[in-house]
């Protein structure tokens, strides 16, 4: 991926997608350009025309964080838009910062999955990877021990294993996400040939992950609980979805899946 390229695409397809009126611009005569201009998006981030110009062209060496967040608010991105921008500007996340506690901690985060009886949780790694889960999470979504190690992964459960269509009612939202995550990790770490295999047999094995994939803009903006059709339970869920970072674990979170109303 042509970081520079991805940027552009990226910014100015979320300002070709807001109108002057949802942000309070005033329209004088006709426009060429469908959405903003960018001395609009530059107006509302409260940063010089040039200093867009730079972010938008990939000269992110001569702009600062504060551009980029500024950028991120004018352009009203969601969260995990937000995350992506910063990753194509080469900005550090919250998520990769820190020195990893390897096993030492994975063991106490274990005792923490199995403390939680009645909640679904998994332990994420870097790609997506499934590293540690309690009882609870077995029963509604996977049998993690019977998979492969190397199947164990957020992109290879949801797109090559079929019961995760008929497990998750709102397939297609849950799909966008993994994709999305994964076009952040792409652009974070785009030398990690683990990363570039798993996307390569995603995009080799799955049709649906190549049409989502080329899409490229697959955030979901108003992410919300998850209908799961669970018939080992006899029953279908509704399940709002948290995660926490580990202390001492950079690039590991906790997901924890808690029942909300109907």
């Amino acid at each position: 991926m042509d970081r520079k390229i991805a940027l552009r695409e990226f910014l100015v397809f979320h300002r070709s997608r807001l109108s002057p009126g949802e942000v309070g611009l005033r329209v004088h005569g006709p426009r060429r350009v469908a959405g903003l201009r960018r001395e609009e998006v530059a107006g509302l981030a409260s940063v010089s025309v040039d200093q867009y110009i730079r972010l938008e062209r990939g000269r992110t060496a001569l702009v600062s964080d504060g551009v980029v967040d500024a950028v991120a608010g004018a352009l009203r991105l969601a969260p995990g838009e937000r995350r992506y921008l910063r990753a194509l500007a080469g900005r550090p996340l919250l998520a990769d910062a820190g020195p990893s506690g390897g096993e030492a901690v994975r063991e106490g985060v274990q005792r923490v999955l199995d403390s939680l009886r009645e909640s679904p949780a998994y332990l994420v790694g870097r790609n997506g990877a499934i590293l540690a889960w309690n009882r609870a999470a077995t029963r509604v979504f996977f049998d993690f021990p019977r998979i492969p190690a190397r199947d164990r992964s957020l992109g290879r459960l949801m797109f090559t294993y079929p019961r995760a269509r008929s497990l998750f009612l709102d397939w297609e939202r849950s799909a966008r996400e993994i994709v999305a995550y994964l076009r952040t990790e792409v652009v974070v770490r785009p030398r990690d040939a683990e990363l570039s295999l798993l996307v390569g047999e995603l995009l080799a094995d799955s049709g649906d992950f190549r049409r989502l994939w080329a899409s490229q803009f697959c955030f979901d903006r108003g992410r919300g609980p998850s209908r799961l059709a669970c018939p080992e339970l006899g029953t279908t869920l509704r399940l709002a979805s948290s995660a926490f970072q580990p202390v001492g674990s950079a690039g590991e979170w906790v997901v924890v899946y808690t029942a909300c109303a109907a």
